[in-house]
């Protein structure tokens, strides 16, 4: 049993979905609105999880991460302080929970955020504190 709310993202939400529905819209308007919707079907992490000992190193805004392993699967509840930013998570979401540590290491997360569009479109620090977070979850699903 999971000690933080259940996700929709890698279980409702696929990253295959994702990438199919953001294929879908034309300009980056659009797909910002969209990843912003996604970052409000992201459930809060509880305030009791939150602290400086689960905050992602390199993240722009305040990024909170935990992890748990239940029958060979990881689990992750993750927030954040900017709007935007919980969206992002959201989509790291659809790639990694519920994957084994196996799935999680091949992932190609450049492909899937290239066929996303959205890197040129963000902040160099947005895109540093994306990659801080896939590089936390690949780091700690070893």
């Amino acid at each position: 049993m999971l000690p933080f709310p259940r996700s929709p993202f890698g279980h409702e939400i696929s990253a295959e979905e994702i990438t199919q529905i953001m294929q879908g819209f034309h300009g980056w308007e659009d797909r910002y609105r969209q990843v912003i919707m996604w970052g409000k079907q992201l459930p809060q992490m509880p305030e009791s999880f939150k602290s400086d000992q689960i905050i992602v190193a390199g993240c722009e805004s305040q990024v909170w991460l935990v992890s748990q392993l239940i029958d060979g699967k990881w689990f992750f509840c993750a927030d954040s302080d900017a709007r935007i930013v919980r969206g992002l998570i959201a989509l790291v979401m659809a790639a990694f929970n519920g994957k084994t540590s196996q799935q999680i290491q091949d992932f190609d997360v450049d492909d899937y955020f290239d066929k996303l569009g959205l890197i040129v479109h963000l902040s160099p620090s947005r895109g540093n504190g994306l990659t801080a977070i896939v590089k936390q979850i690949k780091h700690t699903a070893v």
